[in-house]
């Protein structure tokens, strides 16, 4: 075998993923067609969820000075993010490129293998490894490999090759998105409804503006290339009055609405993530910031398989998680585009629904809904409001010194949260250490309502709480063979 996972694409799919499984050991190669990278941003800034994410990696010092925020809109609807209790902010402006550049940095530090102008040809899936022709500097090769996930976006040769069923429905609109140099407009962060369409405006680092224009009516076109910037100021020009024809453009494209998902995310040794997955309207951003999530389910999961310590029908959880939260987002994403870029028969929805969010229960739905902190897995009955969720951020203690959740999260392992210093939950739990971490803490603040008389927490690598005492029906033992595989 040339590597135990082979990878294709280096966005930011593809390079987290490479990043979880080098933390487990596993040793990935990553091919991506492009020699180097673009520099083009389609993203800007990540979730709440993400942020929490890479603070459980480590990663976010990385980032440096990051610019964060509580406000964010669905559908155009302003929406306040800080009703999100005991939440991250989430980040804005950090465009999609820097992003790209710490993750591969940091999978590189850990050993990744990434291998960059080398286009995936074709797939031959075998009875126990997968063989991949590429085209390299050298020209045509196989590798072959035990895994193959396919991290290479919406026109994923991965899906196409494997097979994929992949419905949904064609885009019906084209929009244009356009970073400018030497144009002085206005900030219109959430976007503004016109009686043409829809602009938004946001600055980003360096002096460059972002622009996004939708033009009703506009059909989408077959292109081989990005669009004239003639085609993006013209636009631009009959929707707002304004003439943008003297900017110098850094980056043009043009996109769609076409919403799709794959029916199944693994097919035998082939598994999909990221936009290979599902595409849909870019609304609020959370395409990059679920393929991310994606990649740390994943992760974790063909790493314990691929060693041998987890059956491989865990890798059946990673569709039976997955699936619906790339579901939920194409439904999120679908009605946001509704009630912002049809015409004025939407307004009355949009009248109605800023007259809901005022609503404290209604902006906390719709806020979580965005932002990826609604999400809850199937680990099993209880009554404890954590089980399935994610782990909030939570201060602890530990021998008399400060520690986190998070920080207990960087080495990508189960933790086992030992609240009430219990010696059989030490005990029970013997068999596992291999794969967990047993720490006994205590919160340093007073525990927030969710983890009241909470004695015991097991997290899982990806940060979510698959068993909590008091409150789940099912033994801890059954919890951590359930997620961890056999004791041993």
């Amino acid at each position: 075998m040339d590597a135990s996972v082979i990878v294709a694409g280096a966005g930011p799919a593809g390079l987290m993923l490479a990043g979880e499984l080098r933390l487990a050991g596993v040793d990935v190669i990553v091919v991506e067609r492009l020699p180097r990278r673009t520099g083009e941003s389609r993203g800007l800034g990540f979730t709440a969820r993400t942020m929490e994410v890479f603070d459980q990696r480590g990663l976010l010092a990385r980032f440096g000075e990051v610019e964060t925020s509580n406000q964010g809109h669905f559908g155009g609807v302003p929406v306040d993010f800080a009703v999100l209790e005991g939440a991250h902010q989430a980040a804005k402006s950090v465009p999609q490129s820097a992003t790209e550049a710490v993750l591969e940095a940091w999978a590189a530090d850990l050993g990744a293998d990434i291998r960059r102008d080398h286009e995936l040809l074709g797939i031959a899936e075998k009875d126990d490894a997968v063989e991949i022709t590429v085209r390299g500097p050298q020209g045509e090769h196989l590798l072959r490999t035990e895994w193959l996930v396919g991290c290479d976006g919406g026109r994923s040769t991965v899906r196409k090759a494997a097979g994929f069923d992949f419905p949904g429905t064609a885009a019906t609109m084209e929009m244009y998105l356009a970073d400018l140099r030497g144009v002085d407009l206005a900030p219109r962060m959430i976007g503004e409804t016109l009686p043409g369409g829809m602009v938004m405006v946001g600055p980003l680092p360096g002096g460059v503006t972002r622009i996004i224009v939708c033009e009703r009516g506009t059909p989408p076109r077959r292109r081989t290339g990005p669009p004239a910037f003639s085609e993006v100021s013209d636009a631009w020009q009959r929707l707002t009055g304004t003439d943008i024809s003297h900017a110098e453009p850094v980056w043009v494209s043009a996109f769609g609405d076409a919403t799709r998902q794959v029916t199944q995310y693994r097919r035998g040794r082939v598994l999909l993530a990221g936009d290979a997955a599902h595409i849909h309207l870019p609304a609020g951003g959370q395409g990059m910031n679920a393929s991310i999530q994606d990649s740390v389910n994943l992760g974790w999961k063909l790493a314990a398989v691929q060693r041998g310590t987890a059956p491989e029908t865990l890798l059946d959880t990673y569709h039976g998680e997955r699936h619906p939260v790339g579901s939920r987002l194409l439904l999120n994403t679908r009605a946001q585009g509704m009630l912002f870029l049809r015409g004025e028969e939407m307004q009355p929805l949009r009248d109605v629904l800023g007259e809901l969010v005022a609503y404290p229960e209604v902006a906390r739905h719709l806020a979580a809904m965005v932002s990826g902190l609604e999400i809850r897995y199937d680990v099993g009955t209880g009554s404890h409001p954590l089980l399935g969720m994610r782990m909030p951020p939570l201060a602890l203690t530990r021998k008399g010194r400060a520690t986190s959740t998070a920080q207990l999260l960087h080495p990508a392992r189960g933790l086992l949260l030992d609240l009430a210093d219990n010696a059989e939950l030490r005990r029970r739990s013997a068999g596992w250490t291999d794969r967990i971490d047993l720490v006994t803490a205590v919160p340093a603040d007073p525990a927030p309502g969710s983890l009241a008389g909470t004695t015991a927490l097991l997290v899982r690598p990806d940060g979510y709480v698959a068993w909590a005492a008091p409150g789940s029906h099912h033994d801890l033992p059954m919890a951590l063979e359930r997620w961890f595989g056999p004791a041993r």
